[in-house]
């Protein structure tokens, strides 16, 4: 008697419980306060490996193997949440630099953003070092360029150098200030300090311009970031063709993506009107087209 198609037939049955089973693992780590050491997850991904190793090559017909293979997944799906945020975690900002002067290269790896205060952009770091000894840094810095004047020494205006124009791709050196993300805690808000999480970014900080410090230097293209690189010059043709800097935003967030060219005040209007999922969403589609 032919068995396979039966035992197919009870795979195809496992699919939507296997899922369920490893997103309840999932939801399960994300339900922690703190993380565990990342060899504790390590070690409950092995259960996992038995229970699908005791499971797997029988007929799943029976259900203590069901049960294993499910818990299996379930334990699966645990362990390598927990241990991707717990890697992730490793290579978080060392409390001892926040605040400190830190010489820093690295490659712009977005569209960097002008706004009313100067320029924002993402830094992917190649190395860095502070009083010159080598340290280590999170993998990319979302940083400020401010432009203005601020409080120099002894309470005394000073005026920062401007910032100068940046393209994705581009190799810099700078001087920056960093300090761990931190986002507000208001109930139902936006989740900056998660935001930053699921984009890779585990430090924020500025650019040092003052008089006393050595300037930014562009220190040349790269090949990385060829697509942001494209997109930029995109966008930037869309606010050289475009005077009016609002409906500018709203063009290059439409063809290429860049939502954050949109206003803060136009996004206050779609959300009181419930059409900001139009452009989050909608936005992307004709993007991609």
């Amino acid at each position: 008697m032919d068995t396979e198609p039966a035992q197919r037939r009870g795979w195809a049955g496992l699919l939507l419980p296997g899922l369920l089973a490893f997103v309840a693992g999932t939801a399960l780590q994300l339900q922690q306060a703190a993380l565990d050491p990342w060899w504790v997850y390590l070690l409950s991904m092995l259960p996992a490996l038995v229970g699908w190793t005791f499971g797997a090559p029988h007929s799943i017909a029976n259900w203590r193997r069901t049960t294993a293979l499910l818990l299996a997944l379930a334990l699966l799906g645990f362990g390598l949440t927990g241990l991707r945020a717990g890697l992730f975690l490793a290579d978080a900002l060392a409390p001892e630099l926040e605040g400190r002067d830190l010489a820093v290269t690295g490659v712009v790896v977005a569209m960097p953003q002008t706004h009313e205060s100067g320029l924002r952009f993402r830094l992917a770091v190649a190395s860095a070092e502070w009083q010159g000894a080598p340290v280590r840094l999170p993998a990319q810095l979302d940083l400020s360029w401010y432009s203005g004047v601020f409080a120099g020494t002894q309470g005394v205006a000073e005026l920062q150098r401007q910032p100068q124009p940046m393209q994705a791709g581009e190799r810099w050196q700078m001087t920056v200030r960093l300090k761990a993300p931190h986002g507000g805690s208001n109930p139902h808000g936006f989740d900056y300090e998660l935001w930053l999480w699921e984009q890779g970014v585990q430090a924020t900080g500025y650019v040092r311009t003052g008089r006393a410090d050595p300037e930014p230097r562009r220190l040349g293209q790269t090949w990385w970031r060829p697509v942001e690189r494209l997109r930029q010059q995109v966008r930037e043709q869309i606010f050289a063709a475009v005077p009016e800097r609002a409906q500018a935003g709203l063009l290059a967030a439409l063809v290429v993506g860049d939502q954050r060219a949109i206003e803060r005040a136009d996004w206050d209007v779609f959300r009181a009107t419930g059409v900001a999922h139009l452009m989050s969403i909608s936005g992307l589609h004709i993007t991609m087209q």
